[in-house]
């Protein structure tokens, strides 16, 4: 006879669990797009609007600030609804935000749809979603984080062929109406699809200590929080150098545009392989662990663009780079289920989920800045190394004051 676990198909790491988890990567791969459309039509923008490259930039900035703000604003809708309203909104907000893009006739107006719109519904598709799935998986809770995590990239790996196929019959203001009915006829339907509540059992609330992760730190829920929030934009800091600028820095180096577009192709594709291996390992020795071994091999790599710039050195480089850092941005919200509430996953993985954000956004604006002052990359390399080290200790720091803890009766 079956035991109830078993015979349930609704418990977690049950057969729902990974249904639940393939539609949460599909979720996460169309709403991926607001990320990358506004990359790849940036020069017909500039064309079409008639503004220098300073100016054609801007959305792209605003449509991260608002992914960021995005992941902490829907993540405690997510703690308080569950996850089917921000996901119906994301679709709702990424085809109303698409198809004002479409129709602008400046780019302020353009700015806006991008960050208040696209940004927002975009962040429903990663941080809440991630937080959402955690709670159906106990025993292979960091690989079910990583799998919805890797949408962000899979969508990286998509969307640009689909929009680059677009384009060559029409221009991007269609490719952006198409891409808005796209979002709004898919993920609503999907979305509909995950309207099960968790098992209670997931978010074992109550006055115990149960009520919290299997981990302590003896810090404060907001200790560590703040903790995980200064780690969170150090090691984004430092990721964001080679993604931002090695495309600059092989045109700097005489190699061109196309050899720099392909390491960061390289580096997506890995970072998914990462964030699968990555997921794989935090379920046997816990986040922190896997978040460490994930940023000393970052550093490493960064060390190695420094004295290897060769075209053949930087490929192999930047898939290095690749499989070392994909899986650092999901361990922290397996970190979050270890150490602190269930019940307020949702803000808590999304507002660490907006600090590494921040941090691609304040690493790439540093780099420039210290390419500007230096004349060269070396010491844009350095500071992310700076910043990759104090990720590090923060993550030793928590590592070292880690125990199990004990549920009081």
């Amino acid at each position: 006879m079956s035991s109830p676990d078993t015979a349930d198909p609704y418990v977690q790491d049950g057969p729902y669990a990974w249904f639940r988890l393939a539609i949460s990567i599909l979720l996460s791969t169309i709403g991926g797009a607001g990320m990358w459309v506004v990359v790849i039509v940036l020069p017909d923008v500039q064309a079409d609007f008639g503004v220098d490259r300073a100016g054609a930039s801007l959305p792209y900035t605003a449509t991260m600030a608002g992914f960021a703000i995005g992941n902490y604003i829907l993540g405690r809708f997510v703690d308080r609804y569950g996850i089917v309203p921000p996901v119906i909104a994301s679709a709702i907000f990424l085809a109303a935000g698409f198809s004002l893009a479409a129709i602008s006739r400046n780019v302020l107006l353009f700015t806006l749809a991008q960050g208040v719109l696209i940004g927002l519904g975009t962040a429903a598709t990663f941080g809440p979603l991630v937080a959402d799935i955690s709670h159906w998986f106990l025993k292979r809770r960091g690989l079910a984080v990583a799998c919805a995590a890797s949408g962000n990239y899979l969508a990286g790996v998509l969307w640009p062929s689909f929009i680059q196929w677009n384009l060559e019959t029409s221009d991007w203001r269609e490719t952006y109406l198409v891409i808005g009915i796209i979002c709004l006829v898919t993920m609503v339907p999907l979305a509909l699809i995950l309207r099960r509540k968790p098992p209670e059992s997931a978010l074992a609330a109550g006055p115990s200590a149960l009520a919290f992760g299997s981990q302590s730190t003896g810090l404060s829920p907001t200790a560590l929080q703040a903790l995980l929030v200064i780690a969170g934009l150090s090691c984004c800091v430092a990721m964001s150098m080679p993604q931002v600028h090695i495309v600059a820095y092989c045109v700097d180096l005489g190699y061109g545009i196309a050899p720099g577009a392909d390491m960061i192709a390289l580096m997506t594709g890995m970072g998914v392989v990462s964030r699968l291996i990555s997921g794989v390992l935090a379920d046997r020795i816990g986040g922190i662990r896997t978040l460490l071994i994930g940023s000393v091999l970052q550093c490493a790599a960064l060390f190695l663009y420094i004295p290897f710039n060769g075209l053949a050195s930087l490929y192999l480089v930047s898939l290095i780079f690749g499989l070392s850092q994909g899986g650092i941005v999901p361990s922290y919200a397996v970190i979050v289920r270890e150490y602190l509430p269930a019940r307020e996953a949702g803000r808590r993985v999304g507002l660490v989920m907006m600090s590494t954000i921040l941090g691609m956004a304040l690493g790439g604006w540093l780099s420039g800045l210290i390419y500007d002052l230096t004349g060269s990359y070396q010491a844009a390399f350095m500071n992310g190394i700076a910043w990759n080290f104090l990720n590090m200790a923060i993550m030793v720091f928590i590592l070292f004051r880690g125990r199990p803890r004990v549920a009081v009766s």
